[in-house]
C-alpha cells in the first residue's frame, strides 16, 4: 500500500471513528436525561447501551490509529491485532451492561413494579436516536468494508443494534401509553421492563457473535473459505504444479498468506521467481490487502526426458542447448551441446562434459519403470565455446552484399511455402560472414515444417557461401488472406 493511500485510510478511518464518538456522547446524554425524567427502564437501558457505545467508540478511535502504524522492531507483523483486542473489549463491556439490564428488568417485573411516564419526549428521544444510529452505522459499515477493519465493524454493529433496540423500547413505551388510555395500565405497566429484556437479549446475541469472530482472529483462525479460494486460483497459475501448503491468518485489516507451491525443477531461479510473483498477484486478486509469502519447491512430476536433462543442467549450472533424443533397439540416445568458457583448457572442458554425462546417466538411469528400449544407450555431449558478450563486427559494403541478396531471393522462390525475405543483415565477424534475415512462411505450416524450411534455407546458403559463419533465420507467419500469393 502506498504512503498516500495509507494516509487516506488513516484519515478516513479516524473521521468515521471520531464521528461515532461524538454521536455516542450526544445519544448517551439525551437518553440518560429523558430516562431519568420519565422513569423508563427501557430508555435507561438504552442510555447504558449508548454509554457502552461511547466507551467502545473511544476504544475504536484509539485502536484504528494504533493499528495502522507500520511494522517496527517489536511488532514485525504490524499492529493489526489492536483492532481485534478493541473489539473483544467492546464485547466484554456490552455483556456486562446486559447483565445489569436483565437484573433491573427482572426486579421491575417481579419485585418492584415502577411506573413509567411515556411522554412525547420519550418517543422523540428514541426517534432521534434511531436516525442518528442509522446514519452512523452506514458510515462505519462502509469504512469497515472498505478497509476490512474489525474495530469499525464492531462499532457499526453497535449502532445498528441500537436501531433495533430503540425500536423495541418505542414499542414498550407505546404499550404503556396504550394501557393508560384504555384503563389497562396494570396489564401493560410491565411492557417497558419486557422491552428492556428484549434489548438485552438482542445485545447479548450480537455480542456473542462479535466475540466469537474476535477470538477467532486473535487465535489466527483462517477467514472462512479464503484458503480454498486461494488454492483454487493459485492452482491455475502457469508453472504451478500444485499447492502443497497454505496458511492464512488475519491481523486487523491485514491478511497474511504463506504458500508452498510445487514448480518444475528444471526452471531456472529467475523463472521460479517469476512464477512466485505471478502467484502473489493471483492471491492479491482474491484478497487485495494480503501480505503474501510464496516458497517455490522444485519437484520432478510428469517430466519427459528433455525436462529431466534440463533439470540436471540447471542443477549443475551447465549451459546446454540443442538437446535431442532418439530411440533404437539398443536403447535411448541423448545428444546435446555444452557451452564452455573459451579461455579454459581442452582437458578442463572435457572434464566438464564428462561430469555432465555422469550426472545425466545417473538421472536417466533412475527410472526402473522404463522398458529395455528406453534405457540409456549413450549420451553424447558436443563441446563448443561460449560466445563473448560483445564482439566487434563490420557492415559489408553494398557491392559485397549483392551476391548474398540475389541468392537469398532465388532460394526463397524455390522453397515451397517460403514467401519473402526481409530485414537482411550481412556483416563481417571474426573472419566469417554473419547473416541474419526474417523469412516469411505460410502461417498454416506446422512448427516442424517451419524448422525444415528454415534449415533448408540455411543449408543452401552454406553450400553457396562456404565463408558463412553464424546464420540466424527468424521465421515469421505469412497470412495468405492479407497478401497476394506468389506465382
Amino acid at each position: 500500500m502506498t504512503q498516500v493511500s495509507m494516509e487516506a485510510q488513516v484519515r478516513e478511518k479516524g473521521i468515521a471513528a471520531g464521528s461515532s464518538v461524538a454521536a455516542a456522547i450526544f445519544l448517551t446524554t439525551m437518553k440518560l436525561a429523558i430516562g431519568l425524567m420519565t422513569g423508563s427502564l427501557g430508555i435507561l437501558a438504552e442510555a447504558a447501551h449508548s454509554a457502552l457505545d461511547l466507551v467502545a467508540a473511544l476504544i475504536t478511535f484509539f485502536a484504528v490509529r494504533v493499528s495502522d502504524r507500520p511494522a517496527d522492531e517489536t511488532h514485525l507483523y504490524g499492529h493489526g491485532k489492536v483492532e481485534n483486542l478493541s473489539a473483544l473489549a467492546e464485547t466484554a463491556l456490552l455483556l456486562i451492561t446486559c447483565i445489569w439490564i436483565i437484573y433491573e428488568a427482572v426486579d421491575r417485573l417481579f419485585v418492584h413494579v415502577t411506573a413509567v411516564d411515556p411522554s412525547i419526549w420519550a418517543f422523540l428521544t428514541m426517534g432521534v436516536s434511531i436516525l442518528i444510529d442509522f446514519s452512523r452505522s452506514r458510515l462505519l459499515a462502509r469504512a469497515a468494508k472498505k478497509y476490512n477493519s474489525q474495530a469499525l465493524e464492531a462499532d457499526a454493529l453497535h449502532f445498528s443494534t441500537d436501531i433495533w433496540s430503540s425500536s423495541v423500547v418505542i414499542v414498550g413505551l407505546a404499550l404503556v401509553k396504550f394501557g393508560e388510555l384504555t384503563g389497562l395500565q396494570s396489564i401493560f405497566v410491565r411492557a417497558d421492563a419486557v422491552a428492556a429484556l428484549v434489548v438485552a437479549l438482542i445485545v447479548i446475541l450480537v455480542s456473542l457473535r462479535l466475540g466469537k469472530r474476535t477470538i477467532d482472529a486473535l487465535l489466527d483462525r483462517a477467514p472462512s473459505g479464503l484458503a480454498e479460494r486461494i488454492v483454487s486460483v493459485v492452482g491455475r497459475v502457469d508453472g504451478v504444479q500444485r499447492v502443497t501448503q497454505t496458511r492464512v491468518r488475519g491481523s486487523g485489516n491485514q491478511v497474511f498468506v504463506d504458500l508452498r507451491v510445487a514448480v518444475p525443477r528444471h526452471l531456472s531461479f529467475e523463472e521460479s521467481h517469476a512464477v512466485t510473483h505471478t502467484v502473489q498477484e493471483a492471491v492479491r486478486a482474491v484478497s487485495p490487502n494480503a501480505d503474501v509469502v510464496v516458497h517455490a519447491v522444485p519437484t520432478a512430476e510428469n517430466e519427459g526426458v528433455l525436462e529431466r536433462v534440463e533439470a540436471v543442467a540447471a542443477r549443475g549450472h551447465f549451459a546446454v542447448h540443442n538437446i535431442t533424443t532418439h530411440v533404437t533397439k539398443s536403447g535411448m540416445w541423448t545428444d546435446l551441446d555444452l557451452e564452455v568458457d573459451p579461455t579454459i583448457t581442452f582437458e578442463r572442458a572435457h572434464a566438464t562434459a564428462t561430469d555432465l554425462e555422469t550426472q545425466l546417466r545417473a538421472e536417466l538411469g533412475q527410472d526402473k519403470s522404463m522398458d529395455a528400449p528406453h534405457q540409456v544407450a549413450d549420451i553424447n555431449v558436443h563441446i563448443e565455446p561460449r560466445a563473448l558478450e560483445l564482439v566487434t563486427g563490420m557492415e559489408l559494403k553494398p557491392g559485397d552484399t549483392s551476391p548474398y541478396l540475389e541468392q537469398i531471393a532465388a532460394i526463397t522462390r524455390e522453397i515451397p511455402h517460403a514467401r519473402e525475405c526481409q530485414d537482411v543483415a550481412i556483416q563481417q565477424l571474426d573472419g566469417k560472414v554473419y547473416l541474419a534475415l526474417h523469412l516469411l512462411i505460410d502461417a498454416d505450416q506446422s512448427i516442424a515444417d517451419v524448422h525444415s524450411i528454415s534449415e533448408e534455407m540455411e543449408n543452401r546458403l552454406r553450400r553457396q557461401f562456404p565463408q558463412l559463419g553464424r546464420v540466424v533465420i527468424h521465421a515469421e507467419p505469412y497470412q495468405k488472406s492479407k497478401a497476394p500469393s506468389r506465382k
